[in-house]
């Protein structure tokens, strides 16, 4: 899959990159598409002149951020009763579960600390919904975490995309790819490891 998604970004567009990062961020059912990837993959076609590189930055961090905002008006209005639900091949309860406990580990910061971690980065923001976290201040830490998750990420894959010679850069891929995947929990291992020491 991965290796078709510099062809998958150059046939949709802008517009198909930025549907992703929404529906990642804001849906329930988000929660399985490659949103670390797809930054990285898209800048990497946008070095090679096939999108702008300034456009796709703002576009992506909008859709980010409005993403989220769909995510915590779910939480807030329908909260409880996701909770409730029976879990589904698209909806699974323990991810809820999962994002909450993370949510009470870190606090506010958890939703900075969720756009770089799979899986949580889709539910954080629905449990600030659900907590009825102030909206301004869910907003700050929304605006935050978008900015930097599409910014480093996306940058990221441009400047390996200006550094690999084009005929090599499908060799590596896959290693970038798993790369990005480790990487994002970094943040999160970080944490726990500074909260283990303060005690």
């Amino acid at each position: 899959m991965h290796f078709d998604l510099p062809a998958l970004i150059k046939t949709l567009g802008y517009f198909g990159v930025w549907g992703i990062i929404f529906a990642e961020s804001g849906l329930l059912i988000g929660f399985f598409l490659p949103g670390d990837s797809l930054l990285v993959m898209s800048g990497l076609v946008a070095s090679q002149g096939f999108l702008n590189i300034w456009l796709l930055l703002i576009g992506s961090f909008i859709s980010a951020v409005l993403g989220d905002n769909v995510g915590y008006a779910t939480g807030y209005r329908f909260g409880r009763r996701l909770f409730q639900r029976d879990d589904s091949w698209l909806f699974q309860k323990k991810n809820l579960v999962k994002t909450h406990e993370f949510y009470e580990r870190h606090g506010k910061k958890a939703l900075v600390l969720a756009r770089f971690t799979p899986i949580i980065r889709t539910f954080a923001p629905i449990i600030a919904g659900i907590g009825a976290m102030n909206y301004r201040s869910f907003m700050s830490y929304n605006l935050v975490g978008g900015f930097g998750w599409t910014l480093s990420l996306t940058l990221l894959g441009f400047y390996l995309g200006r550094k690999l010679p084009p005929e090599t850069i499908d060799k590596y891929l896959l290693p970038i790819v798993g790369l990005i995947v480790v990487i994002s929990f970094i943040p999160s291992l970080l944490h726990l490891i500074q909260e283990k020491r303060a005690r």
